[in-house]
């Protein structure tokens, strides 16, 4: 099977293009760097052209909220032209537990009107909705840091190893479209502040994190299961612990 990853350069999506590629299939990494750009439209019909399968794990280089609505919309559409001039059957992308809960926030409305490109596309598709990554509690703390201390909403989040969502997307790329939705998180269920303050300490920062309801994760307020997935959603191996002491 010809598995096409865009954003396959990245933190998933390399671990995607090496699993795929471990049982088998053709697994081709498009990203800028390869030659190919979705919002251009570069080199986008000519990796795409044999495919079966699109697997869009790619992000937007800016976080402003035009911005990142502008680089979904137009990626995406492209994404969904060159598939369906390329007869492409399986259309997955990966997306973000309770996106569609937080619209205050303007990375997630993003990526609702992503989904909702891809729903209407007509394509057959699978929608992997993943919670936040062990990877990105660094950056969480760096961008609630003021005067050297973190304050953090405590809604409830379950944070995932990046390595995890990757398998799931790449079994979800080989099997039959969902035409809907899988969810993914880790083992653990922790406060967002709590979650932070762990990695924190585990890396001898010495920032203090104060939990304060009433902050905004990334522009939304947050209550305890905006960002949890529900029951039935796949479960990650890597427990918080396992992953920081690797």
């Amino acid at each position: 099977m010809k598995v096409v990853v865009i954003g396959g350069t990245g933190l998933i999506g390399s671990n995607v293009v090496a699993r795929l590629g471990e049982h088998g299939h053709e697994a081709v990494a498009a990203a800028p760097s390869t030659g190919v750009d979705t919002i251009t439209g570069e080199g986008l019909k000519e990796v795409v052209r044999g495919a079966d399968v699109l697997v869009d794990v790619s992000n937007s280089p800016s976080f402003a909220d035009e911005d990142v609505l502008a680089f979904f919309r137009t990626a995406t559409t492209n994404l969904i032209e060159a598939a369906k001039d390329a007869g492409v059957g399986h259309y997955v992308a990966l997306s973000v537990v309770g996106a569609e809960r937080a619209p205050d926030s303007g990375y997630l409305r993003a990526k609702v009107a992503q989904e909702k490109l891809i729903r209407e596309s007509g394509l057959p598709y699978s929608l992997v909705h993943a919670t936040q990554f062990f990877e990105f509690a660094g950056a969480i703390a760096d961008t609630a840091t003021a005067d050297g201390v973190v304050t953090l909403p405590n809604g409830g989040v379950q944070p995932v190893a990046a390595a995890d969502v990757a398998a799931a997307v790449a079994r979800t790329s080989v099997g039959s479209p969902l035409n809907g939705v899988v969810e993914i998180g880790g083992p653990e269920v922790f406060g967002m502040d709590g979650w932070i303050r762990t990695v924190l300490v585990a890396r001898n920062d010495p920032r203090e994190v104060v939990a304060d309801p009433k902050s905004r994760y990334f522009g939304t307020l947050l209550d305890e299961k905006t960002l949890l997935p529900g029951s039935g959603s796949l479960v990650g191996q890597t427990r918080l612990s396992e992953w920081l002491a690797k």
